[in-house]
């Protein structure tokens, strides 16, 4: 799935002058060749021949070994979330990265236009809260909802609104339905993920002293909820007048803006946003949420 979103997206992409795939599925990358004007390798070793920068879209199991095999081609790559299976992988294979070789790992809501937004407004949170829940997926095996779903926000939380406080954490569920609080000092954060929803709901919610935040992932939409200026009690009936804003966001693709930022860290030779040290940090929270209900 992630490998033909990466290969349609790197086709539209002016930095792209070629496109080179590679799947064990010789026909699945022909098919895919075909739909996207890109050349199949017949091995990973001709495919890392020919390119400046590579994408790793394999099951999570596999991160490790074919990440390796590209580093120690010395070609510029960015790994699919998690960067690996275990944190213990993660930490193996970033002692192998060589220096200044580019290495991005994609956790793509660092990408959503909604998150640097927030950023920006989020002053002093109280209460933050982030749900995750999709309907089950063929697609995902040998990773649990943690993994999967929860490490997006376990990634916004920790990289993005609160990078540097330590903190205490409570989590229950199961591999597929999962619940982790956190508190910060004086900021208390819930994270819920599920793989049995019947509804796919990606959201943020923020309250602080004056204001309440809402963030819709999927709709890449903000509002922010001012404190009443009012309250009044008319007809034995409470009123309260609300002041409700909506945050212009410019509405992108985030996987576009994902590779595109990529490539263009490649070129200059610079750090992709998403670094290996974050990934793993992300890893290492994951492991302690699961830990709380194995």
């Amino acid at each position: 799935m992630m490998g033909r979103n990466h290969a349609r997206v790197y086709s539209e992409l002016k930095a792209v002058d070629s496109l080179y795939l590679y799947d064990l599925n010789e026909k699945a990358a022909s098919d895919l060749a075909d739909t996207f004007g890109a050349t199949v390798s017949s091995t990973i070793e001709n495919l890392l021949r020919s390119v400046d920068a590579v994408s790793v879209c394999v099951p999570t199991p596999y991160h490790f070994s074919i990440a390796e095999t590209v580093l120690d081609a010395g070609v510029p790559l960015l790994i699919e979330k998690p960067i690996c299976a275990t944190a213990e992988e993660a930490r193996r294979l970033i002692a192998k990265i060589p220096d200044g070789l580019t290495v991005g790992v994609g956790h793509i809501e660092r990408f959503n236009p909604i998150v640097p937004e927030i950023k920006k407004i989020v002053q002093n949170p109280l209460y933050i809260e982030m749900k995750r829940h999709n309907p089950a997926s063929s697609r995902v095996s040998g990773s649990s909802v943690v993994e999967d779903l929860m490490i997006h926000d376990v990634d916004i939380m920790r990289n993005v609104l609160l990078p540097d406080d330590g903190y205490h954490l409570a989590g229950s569920g199961n591999r597929d339905v999962c619940s982790a609080l956190f508190s910060f000092g004086d900021t208390t954060i819930y994270l819920s993920a599920s793989r049995k929803s019947s509804k796919k709901i990606r959201m943020i919610y923020i309250e602080e002293e004056e204001f309440t935040i809402e963030g819709d992932f999927m709709a890449q939409e903000i509002y922010i909820h001012r404190k009443p200026g009012q309250y009044s009690v008319e007809n034995e009936r409470y009123v309260q007048e609300n002041i409700i804003e909506k945050v212009l966001v410019n509405k992108q693709e985030p996987l576009k803006l994902e590779l595109a930022t990529f490539l263009d860290s490649v070129a200059k030779g610079g750090e992709f946003p998403v670094n290996p040290a974050q990934a793993l940090l992300n890893m290492e929270i994951c492991e302690e949420v699961t830990r709380c209900f194995a």
